[in-house]
């Protein structure tokens, strides 16, 4: 007895420092690095080295990568690494549909300064979306949003207040508080985030075509939170279960089928 007191005491006071601070939270959630161990340049790809300032003034890194397809993908990463862990992807991206590339690492991540949070997020995906809308190279009317895990809150939040032509979610989430009862089921901490991105209550106000992209053995965030998603924006979505995908391996295991689905949904936003 006496130890589950001091139990429910040490959860209480951890609980009480988040709300505070957002401290234990941030460690829980982000997992960024620092060091970029590849560039587009060790793929065989041309690319521009951009830098950026977002509205609070904190400095964001990207790389833009020109292609032969009159549409821009605007890609917001997930929660681990920073954009050199996704040089594979974008080779293959690049090679399946031809489209130019925009990839930025969030504040806190790579070569980006500040520290990682939500509302800076949202301040980054502004950045890069003005950045693109002044580049020589892209048609602002052809700039399709790309976002896998968190990213694809940022996607969705960007989406909700700047219209894409089309939007791709690769294994979203209905929101955080949904995500943390899903993961964290045996300790309710779901009221006390800080962090909430609402993707559910943002996306039923969007308009664009949208493709949701989910695995069906996604361990961290079930395929019901990216059915709920789908389910939930406003315009015309097709929803794509890569059977037998995880969380970090639905192009893996998705194998042409994957790129093919993205290949006709990006026929249909140019017809």
């Amino acid at each position: 007895m006496i130890f589950l007191g001091v139990l429910v005491a040490i959860v209480v006071a951890v609980v009480l420092f988040n709300q505070r601070t957002g401290l234990i939270e941030q460690q829980l959630m982000y997992f960024p690095s620092s060091v970029i161990q590849n560039t587009p340049a060790d793929a065989g790809l041309d690319y521009e080295d951009v830098r950026l300032t977002a509205e609070d003034g904190t400095d964001i890194h990207g790389w833009f990568i020109p292609g032969e397809r009159d549409i821009t993908w605007l890609w917001f990463h997930g929660n681990a690494g920073n954009i050199g862990d996704r040089v594979g992807l974008i080779q293959e991206l690049r090679a399946e549909t031809g489209v130019s590339i925009f990839i930025l690492s969030y504040r806190g991540y790579g070569d980006s300064s500040g520290s990682p949070g939500e509302s800076g997020f949202y301040r980054d995906a502004e950045a890069a979306r003005e950045y693109l809308e002044d580049h020589p190279q892209v048609d602002p009317d052809r700039i399709v949003y790309f976002g896998r895990s968190i990213g694809s809150a940022v996607a969705v939040e960007l989406a909700a207040r700047r219209a894409p032509a089309g939007l791709v979610l690769e294994s979203p989430f209905p929101s955080m508080r949904w995500l943390a009862r899903q993961v964290y089921s045996w300790l309710p901490v779901w009221p006390f985030l800080h962090e909430q991105f609402p993707v559910e209550e943002r996306a039923s106000g969007i308009e664009a075509p949208a493709l949701v992209i989910h695995g069906s053995d996604d361990e961290i965030v079930p395929v019901s939170g990216g059915e709920r998603v789908a389910e939930t924006l406003a315009g015309e979505t097709d929803m794509y279960i890569v059977d037998g995908a995880h969380h970090n391996d639905v192009p893996l295991v998705g194998g042409p089928a994957y790129y093919q689905r993205i290949r006709d949904f990006l026929d249909r936003l140019e017809r």
